[in-house]
């Protein structure tokens, strides 16, 4: 079975957006290198908001992408830089990356919130606005084996 994991991100401030975006880059190429990255996508909405949507080989995999690297030392400055940040994983036979719609029916049904140190006032009534889909997004694909 593979693991499917999606998350969802608002900056919370137009002050924390570069800082953000080089270590969603860094994020974005590190899981493209990681053992057991099998495909993602990185979509960007209005107001700051970043979905993504990744499939991993197995949950080792994905454990061993999110507590190393760029991923780790991110994970700390998103409790002060985000005002929402959400989470979902779940279990299936295909790699495929689900839908954005399908990724938000997950998210809002199984998907749990994480902690944000100023939580919008979305995020403290437990809501999970539905993404965007539009042009601003990339598909990230594992790196070739050497």
């Amino acid at each position: 079975m593979v693991l499917i994991s999606v998350t969802r991100l608002r900056v919370r401030s137009f002050i924390y957006l570069p800082q953000f975006l080089r270590d969603t880059v860094k994020s974005m190429r590190q899981a493209e290198r990681s053992i057991g990255f099998l495909g993602g996508r990185l979509l960007v909405n209005a107001k700051k908001v970043f979905w993504t949507t990744m499939s991993w080989k197995d949950e080792a995999a994905m454990n061993a992408f999110r507590t190393g690297g760029a991923h780790r030392s991110a994970m700390p400055k998103l409790l002060s830089w985000c005002d929402e940040a959400a989470v979902v994983h779940w279990s299936q036979e295909s790699s495929e990356l689900p839908s954005w719609q399908e990724a938000y029916r997950l998210m809002v049904k199984e998907g749990k919130l994480s902690k944000v140190n100023y939580p919008s006032p979305a995020q403290a009534l437990n809501r999970i606005p539905a993404p965007e889909p539009n042009r601003l997004e990339r598909t990230l694909k594992p790196a070739p084996s050497v």
